[in-house]
């Protein structure tokens, strides 16, 4: 094995600085961003407050940092910020002088806020979410489920966790509650009027879906409907004069893995004061063929892009959003008006091989998070009417320039049945080809890898691997067809696009067929586990949360009665053969390859049983096979949960692969 200089370990991680959410001021001279780094003597993590000059790049520190401080929000007319913060314990409301001094604890809710702080118009109020307020119920109690979906991924047991919109006076005082029902109320946005919010609503009490419906809600609690019971919402705004909401989703009943597009519906009737009903929305991108609001697979704690935001223009014209159009996540102008649908209808702001997530827009000066393959995060700036973008922040240069830079070579090659298959190979440093090499699998599995940073990735390439990873059959940015194909026929066109790519890699002698091994989250831990079940070509897997059985994921996964419905075609007792045939479990008696499982205990999405069963069926068989579990941790955990759980994952990951590769 050739060694990288320095050599990239697991613990390099914690010497990563991730931004945390930006804000621009109302002037647009400043932009106020949170920086996360870890404490290497506590091993916990630790944010802190920033202010930046735009035009002259002078940095500041606000907050000291001793806590998670993090979404700043400027007030209206500049002089103050908002953020949330756990210094006092649970995470509560602070207020700061934008030119420094002691922080303002506002809230003292008595199990904290949960995110979504918003100021007013007029700066006299500000808008957040909250759990249940009311005092814990002891675990040890007994209690009674009610709920179609009782319990979810990082949030745990619904009737403990369910969210409600709040707004409280500026100058203190008691929070008042706007919604108060059994659904999770979040992200509330002000209309222009300061008369009412825009929120989300998920977690219907009835449905096994999460569901998704866009409500408003007056000050005295009014609420009305603007959209109910759509497939998928998100990143909903208003426009400029409040007779519109704009947002990314997918009407109920469209195939799974469908991707999502821009919506516009009228919420007011003449003169934009009172809400309207029976309006229905108006598609924006017809014909796109991309997925708006899309990502990329990472594996950075960078929580708050999990959400796509959007922006509308000063002029009230068009909406800003990201889109994943293959491997690269560009920034779009989507116009708001009726037009044709074509090129005139959107066009590219920030493009390029390189992930932008738009932040923040003030008139015609747009700031944005931009990942590449050799760099985590860095903010950005975009001129609206000139188009030149500018890089504001330099993070983590010092450590950057230390490590190799692997070179990473595009592949297009024909999947089994010819359809065009992109991938990408990251090659070691120093090294010939052929490389023993890692097929990373991406997760979803309505996902897709590309151009934005992985840790693991270089973690793997500093030990003398080439990693492989494709966006097989079911990944996202490549049309609808593409991403809906695998339905009812999980391991075969997915399977077979994996298998082709590598045999396509080893074809251009960039990979050892001999010195090869598969791994991958979720999607990714349920194919490698179809893998190891199906060839013996690889020396070493080691899936983490994975689908093994689907049979059992039906009934114990918190997605699990519409997932696999959606996914396979059927309930379990209506479609036997089929849940038998795409579960991993089925052919796990033939494996021979060790394999190491790696599984949160507090996965509720891929639950522990389902890495259990397929251990078992190793063990059972004299297959070499050991499990890592991560306690506490969550679906993701590995990516965004606490730091030594991360480490776990990439120190168990690294020594399996040298082991047996």
């Amino acid at each position: 094995m050739t060694d990288a200089r320095p050599g990239v370990q697991p613990e390099d991680l914690f010497r990563l600085d991730f931004l945390q959410d930006a804000q621009l001021s109302p002037d647009g001279k400043m932009v106020a961003y949170a920086l996360q780094q870890v404490d290497a003597e506590t091993d916990a993590e630790q944010s802190a407050i920033y202010l930046q000059a735009m035009e002259s790049g002078e940095v500041r520190q606000l907050t000291n940092g001793v806590a998670q401080d993090s979404a700043p929000r400027w007030s209206p007319d500049g002089k103050q910020l908002a953020f949330s913060s756990t210094r006092s314990g649970k995470p509560q409301i602070f207020l700061i002088a934008a030119d420094g001094g002691e922080a303002r604890q506002l809230t003292t809710l008595p199990q904290g806020i949960s995110g979504g702080v918003a100021w007013s118009p007029d700066g006299r109020q500000l808008a957040f979410t909250a759990p249940p307020q009311a005092e814990p119920a002891d675990p040890a109690d007994p209690y009674r489920l009610t709920r179609a979906v009782y319990r979810f991924d990082k949030m745990g047991y619904l009737h403990r966790v369910i969210s409600d919109i709040y707004v409280i006076d500026v100058a203190g005082g008691e929070a008042k509650a706007l919604t108060q029902d059994e659904y999770s109320n979040d992200a509330p946005v002000w209309s222009p009027d300061g008369q009412r919010l825009l929120y989300m609503v998920t977690m219907f009490p009835d449905s096994h879906r999460i569901g998704a419906a866009l409500r408003t809600v007056d000050l005295d609690g009014t609420t009305q409907d603007v959209i109910w019971a759509w497939g998928k919402a998100a990143g909903a705004t208003w426009t400029r004069d409040g007779r519109q909401v704009v947002f990314i989703g997918n009407p109920e009943g469209l195939p799974i893995g469908t991707q999502e597009q821009l919506w516009v519906v009228d919420v007011a009737g003449t003169g934009g004061t009172a809400p309207s009903t029976g309006c229905e929305p108006r598609c924006l991108t017809p014909n796109f063929g991309y997925k708006i609001g899309g990502g990329l697979q990472m594996d950075m704690p960078l929580r708050f892009l999990r959400t796509p935001r959007l922006f509308v223009s000063e002029d009230n014209r068009a909406v800003y959003v990201q889109a994943q159009v293959g491997g690269t996540v560009p920034i779009y102008r989507v116009a708001l008006a009726d037009t044709a649908a074509g090129q005139d209808a959107w066009h590219v702001v920030v493009g390029g091989d390189r992930a932008c997530f738009p932040i923040d827009l003030r008139g015609d000066q747009l700031i944005y998070f931009q990942s590449t393959h050799h760099d985590p995060v860095q903010l950005y700036a975009v001129d609206l009417i000139g188009g030149g973008t500018r890089q504001l922040t330099h993070l983590n240069a010092a450590l950057l320039a230390q490590w190799d830079q692997p070179e990473i070579k595009r592949l297009q090659f024909a999947g089994s049945d010819g359809v065009p298959v992109e991938g990408w190979i990251l090659l070691p440093t120093g090294a010939a080809a052929p490389h023993p090499t890692i097929l990373y699998i991406h997760g979803g599995p309505h996902s897709a890898f590309g151009h934005i940073f992985s840790f693991d990735f270089r973690l793997l390439a500093s030990a003398g691997y080439a990693v492989l990873f494709i966006n097989q059959r079911a990944s996202t940015g490549y049309g609808d067809a593409f991403a809906t194909q695998i339905k009812g026929d999980w391991g075969n066109l997915d399977y077979r696009d994996l298998m082709a790519g590598v045999d396509y890699a080893i074809g251009q002698g960039l990979v050892d067929g001999e010195r090869m091994g598969v791994c991958g989250l979720s999607g990714g831990g349920n194919l490698s586990c179809w893998i190891v079940g199906q060839t013996d070509r690889f020396k070493a897997a080691v899936p983490e949360n994975p689908v093994t059985n689907w049979v059992s994921f039906y009934g114990v996964s918190d997605i699990g009665p519409w997932f696999a419905v959606e996914q396979l075609g059927g309930r379990p007792h209506e479609i036997p053969e089929i849940y038998a045939r795409c579960s991993p479990i089925t052919y796990a008696h033939r494996c021979t390859t060790p394999t190491l499982l790696i599984q949160g205990e507090h996965d509720w999405r891929c639950p522990a049983e389902q890495s259990e069963q397929f251990y078992s069926v190793l063990k059972a068989n004299g297959c070499p096979v050991e499990m890592v579990r991560l306690p506490g941790s969550a679906h993701g955990g590995s990516i965004d949960g606490p730091p030594k759980i991360r480490r776990a994952h990439n120190e168990a990951l690294l020594a399996w692969m040298q082991r047996y590769v």
